[in-house]
C-alpha cells in the first residue's frame, strides 16, 4: 500500500455530505435494512457535529483526498459511564483488505 496516497484524519464539517453518500452505498451494497439500522440514522447526514462532544470522535480514510471509509467511537448511550463503542466503521471496496480497519480501531481506541 502506497501509504503517501491513503490518509487518516479527523472528518471535517465540509465531508459530511460526502461521507453521508459513501456510508449509504456501502450499507445498500451490505443489503442492510433501512428501518433500524444505521441506514435511517439522521447522523449519516452531519458526521462532524455528530462527533462534537466529549470523548468521541470520528475519522475518515482517504485514497488521493477522496473519502472512501470512516470508522467512530463515542460512550456508549444510555449506557454506564465508561464505556464506549465503536461506531459507524464502513468503508467501500477500494479500502477493503489494506489493514485500514485495524488501523482506524487504534485510531478509535
Amino acid at each position: 500500500m502506497a501509504t503517501d496516497l491513503w490518509e487518516i484524519r479527523f472528518v471535517r464539517p465540509e465531508d459530511n455530505v460526502v461521507l453521508a453518500q459513501v456510508l449509504r452505498e456501502v450499507l445498500i451494497e451490505m443489503k442492510v435494512p433501512f428501518d433500524g439500522t444505521a441506514l435511517s440514522d439522521p447522523e449519516l447526514d452531519a458526521m462532524y457535529d455528530a462527533y462534537q462532544y466529549v470523548n468521541a470522535d470520528y475519522w475518515v480514510v482517504c485514497y488521493c483526498n477522496r473519502i472512501l471509509g470512516g470508522a467512530g467511537i463515542s460512550p456508549l448511550r444510555n449506557g454506564p459511564d465508561g464505556y464506549c463503542e465503536l461506531q459507524k466503521m464502513y468503508f467501500l471496496p477500494k479500502a477493503r483488505g489494506k489493514g485500514l480497519g485495524s488501523q482506524m480501531m487504534h485510531k478509535c481506541l
